[in-house]
C-alpha cells in the first residue's frame, strides 16, 4: 500500500489554462493523498507568493489560480512556452513542495450529524434498501455505524464530499438527477456519501435529512461547518427531534 510520502515523491504537475496550475498526487481517493493535499494547503496559507490568487484541493490535488502578469513581474525565470508567469509559479511551488511537512497523527475532530430517515426526508431509503437486499433499518444501521472523512468541499457552498460508505451500500448514481434537492439532504452516489447543504439539483440517492446548517454565510471567516480531514459519524433522530434541531438552527441564524 503506498503511503502519503510514496505519493507525494510522484507528484506532477500540469497548466489549467493560461491561469492555474495543477499539482497531482494520484488517481485514486485516498487518506494518504488527503494528508498530501492538506500539507501543500497549508504550505501555501503560510507562504503565499506574488501573483497568487486562490487554490483549491480535490480528491487527488491542488489547483492554484494565479495571476501571470503579476507572477511574470516577479520573475527571473526566461520565458517559456506557458509564460514567465507559468514558470515563475511552477518553480515557487516546487520549493514548497521541497518543505512539506506531512502530519505525522490524524487530530481532526469528529463531527456527529443528526439525520432523520426515510419517509418524505429520505425518498431513496426504501429503493436503496431492497437494491442491496437490506430492510430500510438495516441501511440505516450500516450507513450509521461507518465513519466517513472528508476529503473536500465543492459542488456547492458547504457540500462535502466524503469517502468511508460501506462497500454494501455503494449504489450507482441516479440516471436521471433530480432538479432540485431539499437542504439538508444526506446521499449516497457511487462509493461516496454526501450532504446538500442548500437546496440544488444533484444526482445522489436521497435516504434522510439533516436539519444542521452547514453553510453559514453569515461566519465570514468560516461560514462552511465541515472542512477537508473532518470525520463524520451520522446518528439517527426521530421527526419530532428534527424539527426541534431546524427551528434552533433557524434562531441562530437569526442572530
Amino acid at each position: 500500500m503506498e503511503t502519503a510520502e510514496d505519493f507525494l515523491k510522484q507528484a506532477t504537475y500540469h497548466p489549467v489554462g493560461e491561469t492555474a496550475l495543477m499539482v497531482s498526487f494520484g488517481n485514486i481517493i485516498s487518506p494518504e493523498i488527503l494528508r498530501c493535499t492538506s500539507a501543500l494547503m497549508d504550505q501555501l496559507r503560510a507562504h503565499p507568493f506574488p501573483g497568487i490568487i486562490e487554490f483549491t484541493a480535490s480528491y487527488t490535488g491542488v489547483t492554484i489560480f494565479y495571476d501571470p502578469r503579476i507572477a511574470a513581474r516577479n520573475s527571473s525565470l526566461p520565458d517559456s512556452p506557458m509564460g514567465r508567469g507559468y514558470s515563475e509559479v511552477l518553480a515557487r511551488t516546487k520549493d514548497l513542495m521541497k518543505n512539506i511537512v506531512l502530519s505525522s497523527g490524524d487530530t481532526s475532530p469528529l463531527v456527529r450529524i443528526p439525520v432523520c430517515f426515510g419517509g418524505e426526508y429520505g425518498p431513496d431509503l426504501e429503493s436503496v434498501a431492497k437494491a442491496h437486499g437490506m430492510t430500510p433499518e438495516k441501511v440505516i444501521q450500516v450507513f450509521s455505524d461507518a465513519e466517513y472523512l472528508v476529503y473536500m468541499i465543492g459542488f456547492t457552498p458547504g457540500y462535502p464530499y466524503m469517502g468511508g460508505l460501506p462497500k454494501e451500500l455503494a449504489t450507482p448514481r441516479r440516471k436521471t438527477p433530480r432538479l432540485a434537492i431539499p437542504k439538508g439532504s444526506v446521499a449516497v452516489g457511487g462509493a461516496q456519501a454526501g450532504i446538500y447543504p442548500m437546496e440544488s439539483p444533484g444526482g445522489f440517492h436521497l435516504l434522510g435529512r439533516t436539519p444542521l446548517e452547514l453553510f453559514r454565510p453569515e461566519n465570514k471567516e468560516d461560514p462552511t461547518v465541515l472542512h477537508a480531514g473532518d470525520h463524520v459519524k451520522f446518528y439517527a433522530i426521530d421527526e419530532a427531534k428534527y424539527k426541534e434541531i431546524l427551528e434552533k438552527e433557524g434562531a441562530k441564524s437569526c442572530k
